[in-house]
């Protein structure tokens, strides 16, 4: 068995926009079959209006810290910053202040472009950086806080309630998908079985998916797929969130990146792969497929349903009218026999 790739006979949906395709092929290499429904779509910075105008008013003033929580963003940030000319304006701004960073991506940032941090927590958490700061006294500052994406409305509004003025740097505005086709039809492969992972890298693409399941209907049949057969893994606390408010247990990796969160989903499936000996043979159910006695064996989804009904409870009769109930979209009878 050994020459059979971990996620292979699995399928995973992504409904990420950004490193959609890294995560992607971080699973197909593991032997995974992916499909792909954005369920955001990114604004590019150079057109973010908000975004420009959080900018100038940062520059209007003096600023006291600015808390720098993504790489990424704050490149970003400066790349746009440097097309509307304010580039210089804006590298000069951030020099005078006191630059915290959230970890050594956002820090290695930092120093690229000629600026160094003032402090990083070991734990590379918000939560840690949010300490550091009402420990050192915020009343009377002017703090911008970079986001990427997802609000931190706790952060920012503890900051306001200890006294400082706020600015929120909104780098990489989320709105849904120009086409929501995809994501559509990812939610059927989710209710109908034939999707066995939804592995999320941001809150807005989760809280896409719900509203979504809410708008058609198909909400109490996701969040059931979601807390039963179907995995539901975040990259970390905050992209959980959506779904733990309504009940929906997830898998989280140890470290909020792309590649953990990869092994999470293979480790995930594969823990969760029943096996069980019959007529003197070892099975393992992998999604869409079984491993007998180490060999590779294609199976259709309604045998495969069967399968899987009849392996939940190994040694017991299962009824017709059970197993009928456990083929997809239901079915008849005859359904069952022929499967």
């Amino acid at each position: 068995m050994s020459d059979v790739l971990p996620l292979a006979g699995f399928v995973i949906g992504i409904t990420a926009a950004r490193r959609a395709d890294e995560l992607g092929a971080l699973l197909v290499r593991k032997g995974a079959s992916v499909r792909y429904g954005p369920a955001i779509r990114i604004v590019p910075l150079t057109d973010d209006t908000e975004l420009h105008e959080a900018t100038t008013r940062l520059l209007s003033s003096a600023v006291d810290a600015v808390v720098a929580t993504t790489g990424i963003g704050f490149r970003g940030w400066l790349e746009a910053a440097e097309g509307w000319g304010l580039g210089d304006a804006l590298v000069s701004r951030l020099s005078s202040s006191s630059l915290l960073a959230r970890g050594p991506k956002v820090t290695g940032a930092i120093r690229a472009a000629g600026l160094s941090e003032s402090y990083s927590p070991a734990s590379e958490s918000n939560a840690e950086l949010l300490q550091h700061l009402l420990s050192s006294g915020v009343e009377g500052m002017r703090i911008a806080v970079q986001l990427h994406g997802e609000p931190l409305p706790y952060f920012v509004d503890t900051l306001r309630a200890a006294g400082a003025e706020v600015i929120e740097i909104s780098v990489y505005r989320w709105v849904g998908p120009v086409d929501p086709g995809p994501v559509d039809r990812l939610l059927d492969g989710v209710l109908d079985g034939s999707i066995h992972a939804l592995p999320f890298t941001s809150a807005p693409a989760v809280a896409s998916l719900v509203a979504l399941a809410r708008r058609t209907g198909r909400l109490p049949g996701l969040v059931s797929a979601l807390s039963g057969p179907v995995v539901a893994a975040c990259v970390g606390p905050i992209t959980a969130a959506p779904l733990a408010a309504l009940g929906v247990p997830t898998v989280q990796p140890h470290r909020a990146r792309i590649g953990a969160l990869a092994r999470t989903v293979s480790e995930t499936l594969v823990a969760r792969s029943p096996r069980l000996r019959a007529g003197g043979r070892s099975i393992e159910l992998r999604g869409q497929a079984a491993i007998v006695d180490g060999e590779w064996r294609e199976v259709a989804p309604a045998p495969m349903a069967l399968l899987r009904a009849l392996a939940a409870s190994p040694g017991r009769v299962v009824s017709r009218r059970e197993l009928i109930s456990a083929l997809p979209g239901g079915g008849e009878e005859h359904a069952v026999e022929t499967a």
